[in-house]
């Protein structure tokens, strides 16, 4: 009994671990090589965005604090999208596409979606597991910042402002 309770102990010890780094791994570490499959089907590669500063977020229909934060990531985007901010919101695995193409098209939003069918681009940022998670990508495809949970959203503001001011 004493063996599984040391294994339980390791096991939450080891998830606590990545949760860290999944919150505070901001060093400036490249953003995944990946691939998203956009609601029109199209795809929309890493290397795509760089040259601008763009929010990656990662969310889903079911996830309360997803859609209560969803204006502010409206209000975020058209914010800055003038000067060169994008924003992609990637609905996780098993959100039905039924309910994003929905819920996208109920709210309008005005930013891209993709919706991760395999589970492969949430495995490639981190293995997300919790959303929302939310990662800021600088101009030179660099990870910054990384959100599990809501962002303070005067905090992310001030950072993509002063990201875009970079050259």
């Amino acid at each position: 009994m004493r063996i599984k309770h040391g294994a339980i102990a390791l096991a939450l010890v080891a998830v606590a671990s990545v949760g860290a780094w999944v919150a505070w791994g901001t060093g400036g570490s490249a953003a995944p090589v990946s691939t998203f499959v956009l609601l029109d089907g199209t795809n929309l590669r890493t290397a795509d965005l760089r040259g601008k500063v763009v929010l990656v977020n990662f969310w889903a229909t079911s996830c309360t604090t997803c859609v209560a934060e969803m204006p502010d990531l409206v209000a975020t985007h058209q914010k800055y999208q003038a000067q060169g901010f994008e924003t992609l919101a990637v609905a996780m695995h098993y959100d039905p596409p039924s309910y994003v193409v929905n819920f996208v098209e109920s709210r309008k939003l005005p930013f891209k979606v993709a919706i991760d069918n395999t589970g492969a681009v949430a495995k490639a940022w981190g293995d997300v597991k919790l959303t929302p998670t939310t990662y800021i990508v600088n101009k030179q495809g660099n990870i910054l910042k990384s959100y599990v949970g809501p962002p303070n959203f005067d905090e992310l503001h001030r950072l993509i402002e002063k990201l875009l001011a970079q050259g």
